[in-house]
């Protein structure tokens, strides 16, 4: 293998050029700094992770991609729909405790992805496609960084600080050894894209503004997504322990198809759909590190910490951990002292802390009974709405400033009745 001597120098490095990758890009540009973003895959590439939330809106804003999101033609968003045997909750994400964006859009990420990569070009930053990281090494005064090229080279790339932001890659999490175990299950999804014809599907009630979230009829931790797309498409999938799903043989879609079978309301929902996309599955993606940054690095979104897809929050949290970073990156590029620590991964860690609190609570079945409760309070309503609608870091919402308890104590409520 031959390695070039390096003969570039950027401020900062990013690998992956996905949504964290590609906000904080456009970030650092505005403030204008050198950008280099080095991505393994071509896009667009296939990625699930497609019904976002309304706290991303505020990042997309901020970092002037809004209009192009805007403008794209997404399958517009404005809530949550909870169905569980013959009972059916929504929260409309604008009727929310926490101020700010109530609406967003369902997206197919390899369409989303491209733009927001694009609209970081147009503002500056270089994006290496099929460039791989293969060594990051942060000893010296400046981070070095080797990188693979298509036709088999490598060649060094020096930068004033790193940040990854190449997901369920986590380069930097398996270079530096930063990896520890999630303390969740190890679940598995598996998923597609069908042509839906829900409207075609006698009578079924379905709101395309919003998601649904469909609970298994027996087992209240096997859960389902429907996720509508604009064009008459939707993304479908079930997300189960690992166990359940190797209960079901054949191929992904033939084992997706009878577990969808299983719920009545999703069934007939389904019914006129044609499953015209082979299925996928991954497992085992929950994860988490020891420290979300360090000397010359810090870890964006998944590459971070990635909790479940419950709730749609990975790409709000990673637009959050990417304008956190960026910021506390201006500070440290005009010589303030920062703290990596204190500055970037305990803000960062608050709110994924308090979706973690939401999830746990999810599968033990406690939320599900909060959400499905008759004679729920408007003002809680709302305060569980700013929660699923991504405001997970407000802390004048109760829910956020004293989670555990407060979650705790709605549980109890409402499963005594």
């Amino acid at each position: 293998m031959t390695i070039e001597i390096a003969t570039e120098s950027v401020d900062v490095a990013i690998i992956g050029a996905g949504p964290s990758g590609a906000l904080a890009a456009a970030l650092l540009r505005q403030q204008g700094r050198s950008v280099l973003v080095i991505e393994r895959e071509q896009f667009p590439r296939f990625s699930i992770g497609e019904s976002l939330l309304p706290q991303s809106m505020e990042y997309l804003e901020q970092a002037g991609m809004l209009r192009a999101v805007v403008e794209a033609g997404f399958q517009f968003k404005n809530g949550a729909s909870f169905v569980r045997d013959d009972s059916c909750t929504e929260f409309d994400f604008r009727d929310k405790f926490s101020p700010g964006w109530g609406t967003t859009y369902q997206v197919q990420r390899a369409t989303f992805d491209h733009l927001l990569a694009n609209e970081a070009e147009r503002f500056g930053a270089q994006i290496r496609y099929r460039h791989e990281v293969t060594t990051v090494d942060l000893k010296p005064d400046q981070p070095l960084i080797t990188v693979k090229h298509p036709d088999g080279h490598s060649y060094l790339v020096q930068a004033r600080f790193v940040l990854d932001a190449s997901g369920f890659g986590r380069v930097l999490p398996r270079l530096l050894k930063l990896e520890t175990p999630s303390n969740f299950p190890v679940r598995g999804a598996i998923f597609t894209h069908i042509e839906d014809r829900i409207d075609q599907a006698g009578g079924a009630k379905f709101d395309r503004n919003k998601i649904r979230i469909s609970v298994h009829p027996k087992h209240c931790d096997v859960w389902y997504w429907t996720i509508p797309f604009s064009g008459g498409r939707c993304s479908m999938g079930v997300v189960a322990e690992t166990s359940y799903l190797e209960k079901y043989t054949g191929s992904d879609q033939e084992r997706l198809q009878a577990i969808v079978a299983e719920e009545p309301s999703l069934s007939r929902l389904l019914a006129n759909a044609v499953w015209d996309t082979p299925a996928r599955h991954i497992v085992g993606y929950s994860a988490n590190v020891a420290s979300l940054a360090g000397k010359g690095y810090a870890l964006l979104g998944n590459a971070g910490e990635f909790l479940d897809p419950v709730f749609s929050s990975g790409v709000t949290i990673a637009f959050k951990s990417a304008s956190l970073a960026c910021a506390v990156l201006q500070r440290q590029f005009n010589g303030e002292a920062v703290n990596w620590e204190t500055d970037y991964s305990q803000p960062v860690k608050k709110g994924v802390d308090t979706f973690r609190a939401f999830v746990e609570s999810w599968y033990a079945g406690g939320f599900q009974d909060i959400i499905f409760y008759p004679d729920q309070q408007p003002e809680i309503r709302r305060m569980i709405s700013s929660i699923l609608a991504g405001y997970a870091w407000d802390p004048a919402n109760p829910l956020v400033k004293d989670t555990a308890r407060r979650l705790a104590a709605l549980e109890a409520l409402c499963s005594s009745k």
